[in-house]
Parts: C-alpha cells; structure tokens; sequence
C-alpha cells in the first residue's frame, strides 16, 4: 500500500504541472494539438530510449498487448487529454481541475459495481474530506462566469479519464507498467501527429522546444509510468483516491511559477485531501500490522 501511495502521489504532481505547462504553451502561441503532439511524442521517444539503455527486453510486445494499448492510446487517453486541454481556453484552469477531481468518486463508485470492491466507511469519508479540500482549493472557480462549453469539455475529461482507469485496471493488469506506458504514449502521439501539422516540429523554438520536452518527460513518462505502477499496486479506486494531491501540486505549482495568488482558504483545502489520501492509507497499514501479527 506505502508504495502505491508513493507512486500516486509523483504521478500526481506530474500530472499536476499539465495546466502549468499548457499555460505557459498557450502564452507563446502553441495550440492544444501542437502540446499534445510534443507530449505524447517526445514522451514515447525519451522513454524508448530509456527502456533500449536499461531493459531492451521490455520493447518486445506480442499482438494482444499491442491491441489493448492501441485501444487506450488511440482513443480513450488522446479524447482525455484534448478535453481537458482545450477546456483551459474557455473555463478557468481551477474549474477545469476541479471537475476533472470529481473522478475519485466516479472511479470508486464503478470499482464497487464492477469489482466488487468494499466502500467501507473509511473510504466515505476519504472523498469526502478529498473532495471537500478540493472545492476549497479551488474555490475560486465558483466566483467565475461559465463557458458552457468549456463545462461540457471539463466534464468530458473527467468521464474519460473514470473510464481510463478502469480500461487500464483491466487490459494492462498483467503488463509490465514501463512496457505499457512506451505503447500508450506511442498509438496516442501518432493519434496527434495525423491529426496535427507535422510541420510544427521543423519551426519549434528553444522555447517551444523546452515546453514540448517538458511535457514529454515530466506529464507523460513520469505521470503516466507511475499511474500504472500504483494501479498495478493498489488498483484504481486507491491509486484515484491518493492522486487528489494533484490539485495541491497544480496550486502550488501556479503560486511559484505562474505567480498566482494563494490564500489560507486554499491552504486549508490542501489540508483536508492529504488528510483523506492518508486516511485509508492508515487503516491499510494497521490491517497489514495487525495479519501480520
């Protein structure tokens, strides 16, 4: 349990620093396309590379690992990202990580129906405290006119993303994570690459350049390789749950390098979902102390 927690939690404030980047992306002049194209491909590059230098043998993939990978990467995580992407051009980056945190619940609520997994009380009130320190973080968004269709794309991300998890959970449960990641990456950049310019690549500045490479390595290789560990380790609903710290990493991130305001209601609220990320984590620990003894 202590390692899927760790996992989580790196997978989360690489997922965390998306927005950071796509910011950043958007302030010179990138497109949507354009920064998933550089994620997606030089996240699939980085890690091949990675992979050819320390276990050559986790590039070898046989047919039917390649379909299911084909699934998520072609269509269930490129719907996802575009999504949540694009909506941070019509609705504030708070209200679009805030929706997109909804998937906890979701997650756990469809773990319970397909597989049978317990939602004890200490579970409860896990997404409640999470999903409470969320809303509290980013209670800002509130305040803020709605664009309607930015709401519908947010919502789209956070339904994908459920589905996402659950898909992983059960086409790659016997993969090896890395192995799994290198050919999600792979089918969902050239879902990009045909959709997008290919020219794009030739007129990249240092910039562009440095923002591509970041997303690349830090929101793909990182965030998703280690999503995959702790679902190997935890399953989904847990692996949701501890990745709430997302929203902090993603406030505190916006706070020192987008300069954002931060205020002690926003602080309070990344209290409550470390307390409810540590809570069953607990409890975990206290089982497993208690069998063992």
């Amino acid at each position: 349990m202590l390692a899927g927690l760790i996992y989580s939690i790196i997978s989360a404030i690489a997922f965390g620093m998306l927005v950071i980047f796509a910011k950043m992306g958007y302030a010179v002049g990138m497109t949507a396309v354009e920064m998933l194209q550089c994620r997606f491909t030089f996240g699939a590059a980085l890690l091949f590379l990675w992979l050819f230098a320390t276990n050559r043998r986790a590039l070898v993939a046989d047919a039917k690992m390649l379909v299911r990978c084909a699934l998520i990467g072609l269509l269930i995580y490129p719907i996802q990202s575009y999504c949540f992407l694009t909506a941070a051009k019509y609705i504030p980056a708070a209200t679009d990580a805030l929706i997109l945190y909804f998937y906890p619940v979701t997650v756990t609520i469809l773990s319970a129906i397909f597989f049978k997994m317990k939602i004890d009380r200490t579970v409860i009130l896990s997404l409640l405290l999470v999903f409470t320190g969320c809303a509290l973080v980013f209670y800002d968004a509130f305040l803020q006119k709605m664009d309607p269709f930015g709401l519908m794309l947010a919502f789209g991300a956070m339904a994908t993303f459920s589905t996402y998890l659950m898909v992983v959970q059960v086409l790659l449960r016997d993969t090896e994570p890395l192995k799994a990641t290198l050919y999600v990456l792979l089918f969902a950049g050239l879902a990009y690459n045909i959709a997008g310019d290919m020219d794009f690549y030739l007129n990249m500045t240092r910039q562009t350049l440095a923002i591509g490479l970041s997303l690349g390595l830090i929101c793909s290789v990182i965030a998703v390789g280690f999503l995959y560990l702790a679902v190997e380790k935890v399953g989904s609903a847990y692996a949701s749950i501890f990745s709430s710290v997302e929203p902090v990493a993603t406030l505190m991130a916006a706070h020192w390098l987008l300069d954002e305001h931060v205020v002690p209601l926003q602080v309070g609220g990344a209290v409550l979902v470390v307390v409810g990320i540590v809570l069953p984590n607990l409890k975990m620990l206290r089982l497993e102390r208690k069998f063992e003894g």
